[in-house]
């Protein structure tokens, strides 16, 4: 049995966030190991195993959050690989001692553990979410490399056009993917529920 006090994480730093509502938004990201998905496009695939060395404490990560939230942090993102691949209730007790916001990044194929005041669903065609999980988010942000992605994403529209508080709705093209560009530029343009999110961390060349 796994020690519940201990996660393995890839890297933790503090940055902006570059995608989605909060764009823009100084950040403490934490980035968790293993991802079954494993989508072909994926710009993490260093997240994907998890190495004997990951292992990290989560007294240590909440300190280090800590520290971030006194140098101008205004929320921790807790991302991947798929942070869902393991029980967050005991990081996520935790990290309430840092004072601030939890978001989650998730694909939403796993159930939803621990407590979140943000969820960003990043769901994937080939691996399609778990309701419970488009249920609980806040944002719903799909990946567009080709046509088959806008109706994957008019897919999940129908499924959140009856939920009391709908999602927002965010469409992002494939980093360096000039068809993607296009077609999320103008489903957007033509889709008025629809937003557009960019990597603006990779235009300006931070983390």
């Amino acid at each position: 049995m796994l020690n519940k006090l201990i996660l393995p994480i890839v890297e933790t730093f503090h940055s902006l966030q570059g995608e989605g509502a909060h764009t823009g938004r100084s950040a403490f990201f934490i980035r968790l190991a293993g991802c079954s998905v494993t989508c072909s496009w994926c710009d993490t695939k260093y997240s994907w195993s998890i190495s004997t060395k990951s292992w990290r404490s989560l007294d240590n990560i909440v300190y280090e959050a800590i520290v971030a939230q006194q140098e101008g942090a205004a929320f921790i993102v807790i991302t991947g690989g798929e942070p869902l691949h393991h029980s967050l209730k005991d990081l996520c007790h935790r990290l309430a001692r840092s004072k601030l916001p939890i978001h989650l990044e998730t694909s939403g194929v796993d159930p939803l553990t621990g407590k979140f005041d943000w969820i960003t669903l990043s769901p994937k065609r080939h691996k399609p979410p778990k309701l419970e999980i488009l249920r609980a988010c806040n944002e719903v942000k799909v990946i567009i490399n080709e046509t088959t992605d806008l109706l994957f994403a008019n897919s999940i529209t129908r499924l959140t056009n009856d939920f009391v508080s709908p999602p927002l709705l965010y469409l992002q093209p494939g980093w360096d993917n000039i068809e993607g560009y296009k077609l999320a530029v103008d489903f957007v343009r033509t889709n008025p529920n629809w937003h557009l999110s960019l990597q603006t961390h990779k235009w300006l060349g931070v983390r």
